[in-house]
């Protein structure tokens, strides 16, 4: 009895020691990391058994999946014997997984995409022993944890505290289509890239913005237009002042937003070096998917009068411009101008655009800026975390099934 007694007790110090031992290497990770890693490593853990627990149940449901979604499943199959890998790949990722595959060498047909995502996951895949799905998970993942940290930083400058910054945090996870962060797609990457630009402009660190914009706008189309609230930054950093003498140091200091332009120039160089068309992607988003560039306003009211999908999609469009223009501030106009921009630019596409637009919504998160801004009383913001949560859990459900293309 005396031995297990002192076993015990040596059992219960060492682990008491190495309990001590980890609260003092958690102090010793730097701010926002613990937080950070910590919402990250929950969203996964949740979504992930969410995800394996709706697909089981969906799987004895009689005549699931529907026709039309049977080859998806299949070519998920194909990506991966693990559901919970295999469920992250759906419409356009499993595109972006077709480019990364594609040989260089040769004619190159598609031209739909961007390609920085895509590509990069050659050199990721390559290391991963040629699993470019695997590679293409790893890229949006890290780039989803680092989107946080970036986003934790530009909030503590904005909202100028801990509490406000961690809210923000929390609601860009919890936003209605969070969980496409962990999928195969742009989402992750391009919001941690403009996050990046926007803190780093805010630091009036121009060059590094300059290179951040470069890539942005390699990642998506709308990437481009992002140098617009780039340059509000500038100006308000400036007193707004002009005239020849201010224009001329906007240009000394500003310089590098030029390379933003350059980052779509670059994949326009691409689309004509290959397929002999500086305007090749046009052409195949107009081919393939109806794609023809119009204006935002009669889309979106035609959205809110055509069928029920539609129409619920397009109420999600209006409810982050109201948001938007309910949160603006005169110090933030730029982020008012880059959320209008990340809602009005995909609904120019046309109605085309109606099923990926909930997609496309995950970019604005100046709408997490206002939320956080919001909810400074512990009520609000008990009630909004709760709702935003069941929001995005019901659509997570709904994108796994695919039943009703609500999200694609």
């Amino acid at each position: 009895m005396r031995g297990w007694r002192r076993g015990a007790a040596a059992l219960a110090s060492r682990l008491a020691g190495a309990g001590r031992a980890g609260a003092r290497l958690a102090r010793r990770v730097p701010q926002p990391w613990p937080y950070v890693i910590a919402l990250f490593v929950g969203a996964k853990v949740l979504l992930t058994l969410l995800g394996l627990l709706v697909l089981h149940a969906w799987d004895g449901i009689p005549g699931a999946p529907p026709a039309d979604e049977a080859l998806m499943w299949a070519q998920q199959r194909e990506v991966s014997g693990h559901r919970w890998i295999s469920f992250w790949f759906a419409w356009d990722a499993l595109l972006y997984l077709r480019l990364s595959e594609l040989p260089l060498s040769g004619p190159w047909r598609d031209f739909g995409f961007p390609l920085l995502y895509p590509f990069l996951a050659r050199p990721v895949g390559a290391l991963l022993g040629g699993n470019n799905a695997l590679a293409l998970l790893l890229i949006s993942n890290v780039a989803f944890l680092l989107a946080l940290a970036y986003g934790y930083r530009l909030a503590e400058l904005l909202l100028g505290d801990v509490d406000a910054a961690r809210r923000f945090t929390r609601y860009l996870v919890l936003l209605p289509t969070a969980f496409l962060f962990q999928a195969a797609l742009t989402e992750s990457l391009f919001v941690c890239l403009a996050l990046a630009a926007f803190y780093h402009a805010e630091r009036r660190q121009w060059l590094l913005v300059g290179v951040l914009g470069y890539f942005l706008a390699m990642s998506r189309s709308v990437g481009l237009l992002v140098v617009l609230p780039l340059a509000l930054v500038l100006l308000r950093q400036h007193d707004w002042r002009l005239g020849p003498r201010a224009l001329l140091g906007y240009l000394r200091t500003g310089w590098p937003l030029l390379l933003l332009p350059a980052g779509w120039f670059t994949f326009m160089a691409y689309c004509r070096w290959r397929g002999g068309d500086w305007f090749a992607y046009q052409h195949a988003q107009r081919t393939g998917w109806g794609i023809e560039v119009q204006n935002p306003v009669p889309v979106l009211l035609d959205g809110l009068a055509g069928e029920p999908r539609d129409a619920a999609r397009v109420w999600f469009a209006v409810a982050v411009l109201a948001v938007l223009a309910a949160g603006f501030r005169r110090r933030e106009l730029a982020y008012l101008v880059y959320g209008v921009l990340m809602v009005l630019v995909p609904l120019s596409m046309g109605p085309a655009v109606y099923k990926s637009l909930l997609r496309y919504l995950l970019a604005a998160f100046p709408v997490a800026l206002v939320l956080a801004r919001w909810s400074r009383r512990a009520g609000v913001d008990v009630w909004l975390t709760a709702a935003l949560a069941v929001t995005q859990g019901a659509l997570f459900v709904l994108w796994l099934t695919y039943w009703t293309h609500m999200i694609i």
